[in-house]
């Protein structure tokens, strides 16, 4: 349903955080390329049988969350990658079929390392001081803020929904740097007013919102209506 939404390029499956198995994963991975939106997966940690099991369910990308070097970063992109970039291999059945049109396996072999995304999470200090190592990483496609984690983890954490100056800044400075690498930038917002700010400072992959948050928005917006004198 809610890759449906117009305008809705991609859809985060959460295992890190979320209440999503491996199974749960594999189910939702072929729903939402079915409906023409691409399904992401945040793996829980940097685990290469994490990435595989995620890109072997045909999944458009990986996130990988609480990234700190440069180092870490080459190994996820040994485990995302076909060789000669990576040492993944190929074996499943199912990842061409989320793609429309279906490539042969050739064709998705030689594909793979251009068209699959490989994100990682910029939320510590450690990943904010080797930001610049980090963006020159050759097969790191996106780097994708986390701006509660960042921020808890510099000492300015978000309160009330309050992004601090020095939040900001650093927030600021991982969109600079990464497109002065040549690579993407992308971050979470959690509402369509802020992710609207966020588009427009040249963010090229946003994040609007949570399920569970919208539908709790949704029911609270109807019931007020509801209850209305």
């Amino acid at each position: 349903m809610l890759a449906r939404v117009p305008g809705c390029d991609w859809i985060l499956l959460d295992c890190e955080h979320g209440d999503l198995d491996d199974r749960d994963m594999r189910e939702c991975v072929p729903a939402i390329a079915s409906s023409g939106a691409s399904p992401i997966v945040r793996i829980p940690s940097t685990e290469p049988w994490l990435i595989k099991r995620a890109l072997d369910a045909g999944a458009h990308g990986i996130l990988v969350p609480l990234l700190r070097t440069a180092q870490e970063a080459r190994e996820i992109v040994k485990a995302a990658k076909f060789p000669p970039m990576g040492i993944g291999g190929f074996g499943s059945p199912y990842a061409m079929d989320r793609f429309n049109p279906m490539p042969t396996s050739d064709e998705y072999l030689q594909q793979a390392n251009d068209s699959l995304l490989t994100l990682v999470q910029i939320e510590t200090q450690s990943a904010l001081d080797n930001l610049e190592e980090i963006a020159a990483v050759e097969g790191i496609d996106i780097l994708l803020v986390g701006p509660f984690d960042l921020g808890n983890s510099i000492g300015h954490p978000i309160i009330n929904g309050e992004i601090k100056p020095e939040l900001r800044e650093a927030i600021y400075k991982v969109l600079e740097v990464s497109h002065k690498a040549g690579k993407k930038c992308g971050i979470y917002s959690g509402s369509g007013e802020r992710a609207k700010e966020y588009i427009e400072s040249g963010f090229d992959m946003v994040h609007v919102g949570s399920d569970h948050t919208i539908l709790e928005l949704a029911m609270i917006k109807e019931m007020r209506t509801a209850q209305a004198d």
